[in-house]
């Protein structure tokens, strides 16, 4: 009976037959090879298309609207000034440490700089965080002019900032102070031109920025500190330059192998124009600077141009013959120099040489030097040309920065002009034409060798980079001798000035000596005019024309 019961079907387990074993077919051996595909029934990634990239262009609106961004850069720039106006730690070398503490390295006002530029190019396609961004820069760099005006009064103040005015072959290396002052005005520098690539605080920006006062308060910085050091180094070099108007000491032997003696001048140059062009490249470390610098140099230059100008001649010396004129000619080729070849010859016969008239003095008493190594005299174009060589050692304004580029003109034709002028002076050793003798002098070659037209051709010529009021002076000794033998022809005189009004007046520099050129070249002619004796016909020709290109040029 037990046998007879059975478990309900509906808790039977169902049964079906086994599976049979699958056989391997190869579309199932590469069925393995396949990525295995997602368990979820919801996954349709496969026939979604790829969302596009958010772009990065444009700052999202949200970021403006709340501040965000405004405020971490705020504190970036916060963070970022109190770096760059970190003393340098570690170890400082005796003549740089002050109060123990080490200058500014050069370049943290350039890094400062890019950071600012680089944000504000970042925003340049968004006005309003662009605007925003302008406001945010004016507290970080308040607080940074603040400090860097409290970091530079203590050092200006004292006493050590100008001692010495100017560095010295002995100490060539600026003093602590100095150091200091030099490090916070080149930081000055280098963020000014951070402030010139972006336009910022210029007086013709419309943006209305208001970063005005703090360039201004920046090119303060650099204008207290670099000009007083380089007016020290110029006060040196101006009386040293203007004394090259005094002839040399006669008697002063020229050293073993050199053809002439140096001014004392040009050797007193030698000796601190090195030292001076480093210290000049030390201050002029940012382009904030060569203005100064330019302003400097064209001084320099304008000085040696007077100074060598006005120098009296020399005693008239032994006239020489008309070939070995000739001869000095020939190197001179803008100056005509077929127009000699006429000329006759008067040389006399060789005379013997010095050693045969040599007196047959006792063995107690040497013999006296024969006449080759006595003194060698000086000459004018050769201290010109030394001027002009060791002028051209100190640094000059950039000629890459557009910024400079008008500065650097300026220098580059003051250098013209010098350079002219050791040119012009160089011609009037070996032409023919000059004449050196006082009234009376039979020496002169000008009515045998060239017209006067010509002549004021040739210096046409000499004197184009020249300024006018600096050559006339030069022709006047050369060409046009005065009527009283023991003076000499001065352009003062004819105007009845003193000298030192007629420099003040109208040589004060190369701007004040073009306003005067027409003024003073007209009293000139009209002096000459009223002579009448025919001895100035050429520097008179010379005279109209550089006063007619001076008319022609201010009337355009």
């Amino acid at each position: 009976m037990m046998y007879a019961l059975k478990t309900p079907s509906f808790l039977r387990p169902s049964s079906r037959p086994t599976s049979p074993i699958p056989t391997v077919t190869p579309d199932a051996v590469m069925a393995t090879d396949r990525a295995p595909r997602s368990l979820s029934k919801l996954s349709l990634s496969t026939f979604k298309r790829p969302a596009p990239a958010p772009t990065q262009g444009v700052m999202p609106l949200a970021v403006t609207q709340d501040g965000s961004y405004i405020e971490v850069l705020s504190l970036k720039l916060s963070e970022a000034v109190s770096k760059a106006l970190a003393h340098p730690t570690g170890p400082a070398p005796p003549n740089e440490a002050l109060n123990g503490r080490r200058p500014l390295p050069a370049g943290r006002g350039r890094a400062l700089g890019a950071l600012v530029a680089n944000e504000i190019k970042a925003s340049r396609e968004n006005p309003h965080l662009l605007r925003a961004m302008m406001r945010t820069l004016h507290r970080p760099l308040s607080v940074l002019l603040t400090n860097l005006s409290g970091m530079l009064v203590p050092l200006l103040s004292s006493s050590a900032f100008l001692v010495p005015a100017a560095p010295t072959p002995q100490a060539p290396q600026p003093n602590a102070t100095q150091l200091h002052a030099i490090g916070i005005a080149t930081f000055a520098g280098e963020l000014l031109e951070t402030f010139d690539d972006l336009g910022l605080g210029a007086e013709t920006d419309t943006r209305g920025d208001g970063l005005k006062s703090i360039r201004e308060g920046l090119a303060s910085i650099v204008k207290r500190v670099i000009e007083p050091l380089m007016n020290g180094i110029k006060h040196e070099l101006m009386p040293v330059i203007q004394a090259l108007e005094n002839p040399p000491v006669a008697g002063v032997k020229a050293p073993a192998g050199a053809k002439y003696v140096n001014h004392p001048s040009i050797t007193s140059l030698q000796t601190v124009m090195p030292v001076y062009a480093r210290a000049l490249a030390r201050y002029t470390a940012s382009t904030a600077a060569e203005n100064a610098l330019a302003s400097l140099l064209i001084s320099l230059v304008w000085r040696g141009l007077v100074a060598l100008s006005h120098r009296p001649a020399p005693p008239p010396s032994p006239p020489a013959s008309p070939a070995l004129s000739a001869i000095g000619l020939k190197g001179t080729k803008e100056l005509r120099v077929s127009r000699s070849a006429t000329a006759p010859s008067v040389t006399p016969p060789a005379t013997p040489g010095p050693s045969r008239f040599t007196l047959k003095l006792p063995p107690s008493r040497p013999p006296s030097p024969t006449g080759a190594p006595l003194v060698q005299r000086n000459t004018l174009a050769v201290d010109a040309r030394a001027l002009c060589d060791l002028l051209n050692t100190l640094p000059r304004p950039s000629v890459d920065n557009p910024r400079t580029k008008l500065a650097r003109e300026a220098v580059d034709e003051a250098f013209e002009a010098l350079r002219a002028l050791a040119t012009l002076l160089e011609a009037l050793q070996v032409h023919p034409l000059v004449v050196r003798g006082r009234p009376g002098s039979t020496h002169s070659l000008l009515a045998m060798s060239a017209s006067p037209a010509d002549l004021a051709a040739d210096l046409d010529v000499l004197t184009s980079d020249l300024p006018t009021l600096i050559a006339l002076p030069i022709l006047l000794r050369a060409f046009v001798p005065a009527p009283d033998a023991a003076s000499e022809r001065s352009v003062a005189a004819i105007l009845g000035l003193t000298e030192n009004d007629y420099r003040k007046g109208c040589l004060g520099g190369f701007g004040r000596a073009e306003e005067c050129t027409v003024a003073v070249g007209a009293r000139v002619l009209d002096a000459f005019r009223a002579e009448s004796s025919g001895r100035a016909d050429a520097v008179v020709r010379w005279l109209e024309h550089q006063v007619a290109e001076v008319e022609a040029d201010a009337g355009h």
